[in-house]
This record gives structure tokens, C-alpha cells and sequence, in this order.
């Protein structure tokens, strides 16, 4: 694949745009709070809304969405030891990673009725993983769900989103002193599926956390991860793919706040687009505060344009607060196919349908390895393929 490495601030002729801005996109038009009222209704013009389609969002942004009673139905596996339970809103747990950093998180803040807590327990290592299936049936539903490692515990949790409908829904994940935790994220809605979600996690000390967003389905899907440090010696990777298709908006907007100093992050999110209309929005902010010192950071974005009609904005946004860090950097590249690699490949044989088909597996391959998990990397490598089926 060729890529279009682009000076920060220009925009490419056509359709691609990729921009660095001075200022981080996190700072939002209001404070983070728990409380709807304290975000005003956006229309578009404020930083952190200005790439999304406010008319698709069927209400949630605005008040009008109302929860009915044929939202998502959520369904947990989880290996013995495995703590699975449904608390109400004044469960200590609940936003203990993270608050609500606009008006759509506050409002799934402020509607969910019960939130599922799952906790692994003190120094548990998991030999297989956590499954969370949420199956959209139709309507609107605002959910709360709360991950929990306690101190040297281990564990692989998968979050699997089918179905129709509207859900906005908030996700903690509390990383305790020592533990690791893989979470794999999936969103495989239905065409007309609408998701606004935001995620926060709070990394222990000597902690890791590994992330990995995988966006294919849905009209709309806006998701907002986010990540802060309880303590020193922290690990924060988050890997993200999608495939944006015809009419799809698909938007990832990340904060690394590094508030403790000597922990360490890395971002690394791909894309590839295809058909009218198709747009794919990725936001990375990492901030590094005056206390952070040696901090290493690093955040990578790229895009590979199938088609003409797709739009891209990648804004990656780096604030150093303090010299005293051990490394910091980022970089987007946005790109259409190489055609002298083409070439090369139809030169030895290979159809040319087949030959895009193997540069687009290779463009994923790394982040799809990153799961880990054999049966979930091959049912999205054959969703990566029924998507490049139907752009052939």
C-alpha cells in the first residue's frame, strides 16, 4: 500500500483530510460531569461534535431518545471464579474510572437503571475469556457496565455488539496494582444501528491494559476511549480497525491522559474505506500533565481509501506539559492502493481482485493479531473479506 504522508494542517485534493491541531480536541465545551444539564445541546460548531452527524443520532444528543423496552439484551460467559453481578446506580464501583466527558455519556450516566459489575478476583489468572454478548432488538437502551481486576489478576474479556437499534452506554474497566487486562471490543451492528459509547480506564500501578476497538456495522458508531493512571509504571496499549462502508459514519475519539509519571501508552488504530458517502473520523489526544515525567507515548492513525466518495479526518493531537519525558510522538498517513504493488502482485499470478484482497489482510494483519483469540480473528478476517467482496 502506498501512503500519503501529509504535512499537519493541510488538507489532500478530494475527499481525504488529515489535520494536527494545537490544541488538544479533549477540551470539551464543558467540564466532565455526571450531570446532563451541565452539557449544553450541541449543534455541531463545538470541537468535540463537529465531525458528527447530529441528525442521525435518533435523540440521543438532545434529550429526546427515551429508553423503551426492547433495547439490547445483555448476556455474560464467564469462566469459574468469575464474579457476575447487576447493581443499582449507588454502587461505589460505578464511575470510579472515569466521568462522563459529554452530553450523550452524561445522559446514559443519568438513564441506566442497572449496571452489571464483573470482578475478577485478587491474583486469578483466566484461562479463557470473559464473552459479553449485547444484542440490539430494536430500540433504545442506556447501559452501564463496570470491568474490575483486583491486584496480579489476568483476564481476556470480549464485548460483542450485534443486533439493531439505539444504545449509548459507558464502560469502566479498573485495572488493580499488577494486573492485566485484555478487553476486545466489537461492533458488528446491523445497518441502521445507532452507538454512542464512551470508555474509561484506570490503570493500577505496574498495571497493563491492552484495548482493541473493532468497528465494521452500524449507521452511526461513536466511541470515546479514554485512559488515566492511578499509579507509576503503567502499560496502555490501544489498538483499534475498522472498515467504513457505504453511508457509514465511524468515529473514534481517544484521550491518554498521562497524569502519573513514568507510565507508558501506544495507539495504533487502521482503517480502510469503500463506497459514497463512507467517513471515518479518528481523534487521538494524548496529554502529558507537569507531573507526568517519564512518560513514553507514541500514536499512530492510518487510512487506506478503497473507493472514490470516502472521507477520512484523522486529527492527532500530542500536549507535553513538563520536559522531563522519556520519548513522545505521533503520525497519520492516509493512502488509496499502490499500484505498481498491485502490479507486482498480478505479475506473479495472482487475479487482481485476489491481489487487493491480500494487500488489504496485510494492512490489518498486525492489529488483528493483537486479539489473540483464534475464533475472533477468523470471523473478522472474513468479514474483512465479505467487505472487499462487495467492492469488487
Amino acid at each position: 500500500m502506498a501512503e500519503a504522508s501529509i504535512p499537519v494542517g493541510s488538507t489532500t485534493a478530494g475527499s481525504i483530510a488529515v489535520a494536527a491541531e494545537s490544541t488538544v480536541a479533549t477540551r470539551m465545551s464543558a467540564p466532565p460531569s455526571y450531570d446532563v444539564a451541565d452539557f449544553p445541546v450541541p449543534h455541531g460548531r463545538e470541537e468535540e461534535w463537529r465531525f458528527t452527524p447530529l441528525e442521525r443520532l435518533r435523540g440521543l444528543h438532545d434529550g429526546t431518545a427515551i429508553a423503551t423496552g426492547d433495547g439490547v439484551r445483555v448476556e455474560v460467559e464467564a469462566p469459574q471464579g468469575v464474579t457476575v453481578e447487576t447493581v443499582g446506580r449507588d454502587d461505589a464501583r460505578i464511575g470510579k474510572a472515569g466521568t462522563p466527558v459529554d452530553r450523550v455519556a452524561a445522559q446514559a450516566y443519568s438513564a441506566f437503571e442497572k449496571a452489571s459489575v464483573i470482578t475478577v478476583p485478587k491474583e486469578t489468572v483466566l484461562d479463557e475469556p470473559v464473552r459479553i454478548a449485547v444484542h440490539g432488538e430494536g430500540g433504545t437502551a442506556f447501559g452501564h457496565q463496570v470491568i474490575e481486576l483486583k491486584p496480579f489478576a489476568e483476564a481476556v474479556v470480549v464485548i460483542d455488539h450485534t443486533g439493531d437499534g439505539v444504545l449509548a452506554a459507558n464502560v469502566d474497566y479498573l485495572i488493580g496494582d499488577g494486573a492485566k487486562l485484555t478487553v476486545v471490543s466489537i461492533q458488528d451492528w446491523d445497518e441502521k444501528a445507532v452507538h454512542v459509547g464512551q470508555h474509561n480506564a484506570l490503570v493500577g500501578r505496574d498495571a497493563s491494559f491492552k484495548s482493541v476497538v473493532v468497528t465494521f456495522g452500524g449507521d452511526v458508531v461513536r466511541l470515546h476511549p479514554r485512559v488515566a493512571y492511578a499509579a507509576t509504571g503503567g502499560e496502555a496499549q490501544l489498538f483499534g480497525l475498522y472498515f467504513t462502508d457505504k453511508g457509514q459514519h465511524q468515529e473514534h475519539r481517544l484521550l491518554v491522559d498521562h497524569n502519573q509519571p513514568h507510565n507508558t501508552s501506544n495507539v495504533a488504530y487502521k482503517g480502510a474505506l469503500q463506497g459514497d458517502e463512507a467517513h471515518a473520523v479518528w481523534i487521538g489526544d494524548v496529554l502529558i500533565r507537569a507531573a507526568a515525567e517519564g512518560t513514553d507515548t507514541y500514536e499512530l492513525n492510518r487510512n487506506l481509501v478503497l473507493t472514490d466518495g470516502a472521507r477520512v479526518d484523522s486529527v492527532p493531537n500530542l500536549e507535553i506539559e513538563t520536559g522531563e519525558i522519556a520519548g513522545a510522538g505521533h503520525a497519520s498517513a492516509t493512502g488509496r492502493f499502490d499500484d505498481e504493488q498491485l502490479f507486482y502482485l498480478m505479475a506473479r499470478g495472482i487475479p487482481a481482485a485476489e491481489a487487493r484482497r491480500l494487500v488489504v489482510r496485510g494492512f490489518f494483519a498486525e492489529l488483528v493479531q493483537q486479539i489473540g483469540l483464534p475464533d475472533v480473528q477468523e470471523r473478522l478476517i472474513e468479514k474483512i473479506e465479505a467487505e472487499l467482496e462487495a467492492s469488487l
